[in-house]
Formats: C-alpha cells, sequence, structure tokens
C-alpha cells in the first residue's frame, strides 16, 4: 500500500501564507527537536526529520513552492505535467540541516553541534584567534544492580581529539604566530556575486576566524589537538538510576586552537540482575517454599543484596504473599535512605509422588474439608450460578 505524503505546510507547522522566515523559524525549532543525533535508535524521528528536509526544500524555493500550491504532490512525480524544478525528496536533509544552521549542523551559534544542544554544551563557534570549543562526548557505560547499590569507582576508556604535546594546543611550530588572513583580509567572510545578488559566505582559508598560522605545528598540521586514548575516572554514587547521565566537565574532545575541552557524558546503564527487580528504590523478588512450609510455618532464608536474611513464615501462608523487608532495598540518591525488599513467596506442589506419598496426601485431604480451605469455599460460593 502506498504512503500517503503529509501536506508539506502541515509538515512545517506553517499556513500556506507563511513568509520564508517563517517557514525557516519553523523548520529550525522542528528539525533539532526530530534531529537522528537528538533520539538516537528513534526511527520515527529520523523519518520526521526527513520529511522536514523534504518540505523546506520545496517551500523555501519560489518556484518549486508555487508549482507545489498549483499541482500539490503531484507537481513532483515522473512525467507530471507542470513539474516545475525538479522532483521533491531530491536534497539530502543533512545537508540541508548544516546549510540552515551555518555548516555544522549545530543551532543558531552557527558552528554548535546538535550534539552539545542535545547536552547542553555551550556551542563551538570559534573566537578570532581561531579558538574552538571542544565537542561533547557521550559514553554508555554499564554496571551491575550491585554497584549501582552501593556506588562504585570506575576507569573508562575514551578515545577523543586531546591537546597536540607539542604545540601545547597553540596549532603552530614554536615562534609562529597567527596572521591576517589574506584571502578575506581578517573579516572572516567572502564576498562572491550571483547576477544581482551577493553572497557572503565563512572564508575557505582560515574556516571564519580572520587569522591562519604561518607555520603550522607539524604534528596536529595546525588543529592544536591529536587523536589518542585517554583513561578517565569516574565515581558512580550510590543509588544511581538507570539511564541516569552524568557530567565529567572538560572531559571532552579538546579544543581546536588551544580552545576550552568539551564535557563528557556518561550514561548509565543497570545490566538485568537474575533475582532482582528494581522499582525506584524498592526491590522485587520471588521465593519458592514447600507446601509443608506453607502449611506448617518455618523460617526460610532470602537473598538481598548484601546476603542472605531470615523470613519467617506463618503457618497456612498462600502462595504469591508478599513479604516485607525494610531498608533492604536501594539507597536512595540524595538521602542515602534505603527502600524496601519486598518477596513474593511461591508455593512448590510436589511433581513425582510414590504411592506411599499419594496415599498419605489423599488421606490428608480427605481429613481437611472445606473449613481447611477458605479461598476454595468463598470462590464457589460466588461463582454457583456458573454451575447450575
Amino acid at each position: 500500500m502506498a504512503t500517503v505524503k503529509r501536506d508539506y505546510y502541515e509538515v512545517l507547522s506553517v499556513t500556506r501564507t507563511a513568509t520564508g522566515e517563517e517557514l525557516k523559524k519553523s523548520y529550525r525549532r522542528l528539525a533539532v527537536q526530530y534531529h537522528p543525533d537528538k533520539n538516537p535508535g528513534d526511527p520515527k524521528a529520523e523519518e520526521k526529520f526527513k520529511e522536514l528536509g523534504e518540505a523546506y526544500d520545496i517551500l523555501n524555493d519560489p518556484d518549486k513552492r508555487a508549482a507545489y500550491d498549483r499541482y500539490g504532490h503531484a507537481a513532483f512525480a515522473q512525467g507530471t505535467a507542470g513539474a516545475g524544478r525538479g522532483q521533491a525528496g531530491g536534497i539530502d536533509p543533512f545537508d540541508l540541516f548544516r546549510e540552515v544552521f551555518g555548516g555544522q549542523g549545530g543551532g543558531d551559534g552557527g558552528a554548535g553541534g546538535i550534539f552539545e544542544q542535545f547536552f547542553g554544551g555551550q556551542g563551538r563557534a570559534a573566537d578570532r584567534d581561531g579558538r574552538q570549543r571542544g565537542s561533547d562526548l557521550r559514553y554508555d557505560l554499564q554496571i551491575t544492580l550491585e554497584e549501582a547499590a552501593a556506588g562504585v569507582e570506575k576507569e573508562i576508556e575514551v578515545n577523543k581529539m586531546a591537546t597536540c604535546d607539542v604545540c601545547t594546543g597553540t596549532g603552530a611550530e614554536a615562534g609562529s604566530q597567527a596572521v591576517q588572513c589574506r584571502t578575506c583580509h581578517g573579516r572572516g567572510q567572502v564576498i562572491t556575486s550571483r547576477g544581482f545578488f551577493q553572497v557572503s559566505q565563512t572564508c575557505p582559508r582560515c574556516q571564519g576566524t580572520g587569522t591562519i598560522i604561518e607555520n603550522p605545528c607539524k604534528k596536529c598540521k595546525g588543529e592544536g589537538r591529536l587523536e589518542r586514548t585517554s583513561t578517565i575516572k569516574l565515581k558512580i554514587p550510590a543509588g544511581i538510576e538507570n539511564s541516569a547521565r552524568l557530567r565529567s566537565t572538560r572531559n571532552g574532545e579538546a579544543g581546536i586552537r588551544g580552545g576550552p575541552a568539551g564535557d563528557l557524558y556518561v550514561v548509565i546503564h543497570i545490566a538485568e540482575h537474575a533475582i532482582f527487580q528494581r522499582e525506584e528504590d524498592s526491590l522485587y523478588c520471588e521465593v519458592p517454599i514447600s507446601f509443608m512450609t506453607a502449611a506448617l510455618g518455618g523460617e526460610i532464608q532470602v537473598p538481598t543484596l548484601e546476603g542472605k536474611a531470615s523470613l519467617k513464615i506463618p503457618a497456612g501462608t498462600q502462595g504469591s504473599t508478599m513479604f516485607k523487608l525494610r531498608s533492604k532495598g536501594m539507597p536512595d540518591l540524595n538521602t542515602k535512605v534505603r527502600g524496601d525488599l519486598l518477596t513474593r513467596v511461591m508455593v512448590e506442589v510436589p511433581t513425582k509422588l510414590n504411592a506411599e506419598q499419594r496415599q498419605k496426601l489423599e488421606e490428608f485431604a480427605a481429613l481437611c474439608g472445606e473449613e481447611n480451605s477458605p479461598m476454595h469455599k468463598s470462590f464457589f460460593d460466588k461463582a454457583k450460578e456458573f454451575f447450575r
């Protein structure tokens, strides 16, 4: 079944009379919201991002917009009369995003990446000396439930751009310095003429800084940083929750030409436990008990994160009864007060009986009668009408 395309004005959340500036403003807002970097692993967000790029590419072009207003999506179908200037969907949505946001796929700062917007970075616009803030990085770390409960210190290895040890981040050989760019004469922008129009673009030689290094560092080629593996110590607090994000300041990528480093964001993933399930500060587990223990009562051993604990089972305990062990759960991240461990007992029924065992159980059943099966009696009293 063919997919029905949505109206491009609806996609961009604008009216059919929207101005070019209104189109651009709405596209920028929605493109940041649905950018794949901000929604990792979400195919729906990626599809919406592509749809936004297609809609904006058509409506932002006066000729394409006129054709679309007249013929709709049919204006860009193969072989349709009045198809205008080419087909819809030919634009790379990421190229369009970079074009609208100033070349780096980032936010209003022009050079800041979408990744920094997601994690709260400060943008990476270069200053007049070419210094530029390094990118923020993400690291996914898996820990055990026991480590999450007690807190733990981890060492992680991150492959990243680090400050060059030869030029110490300046990007220049010893004795060299930054001089005015001869291409843009220090303005950081170059102006080109296209017919009646003049277009200002970032200088391709100095990348908008207005300066270049006379004699770049041979080791880092003037960037002031090199790729290497760094070992970082990370302290994980007790009580941390799954998907929590820890910020390690200035442990992201080194800045360009001595700019400040970005931050490292570590996303915590708590591995599934073989026994316990967690719900906020409470832990849950199921423990099997024998039919005799349930009937006669007794004391059993139950697991906790610190070892084992004793639990008294009253005589006549029914299956699925929940018992609470106070302060045996997870600690609260802020107060460190521990939650509870809730243990559900599951009564085991013997699966293999010899002749003697079967005879004894039948004698036991005959002796019990309905007075020893209150749940059984209550249920069938309520269900009498179904058995007429």
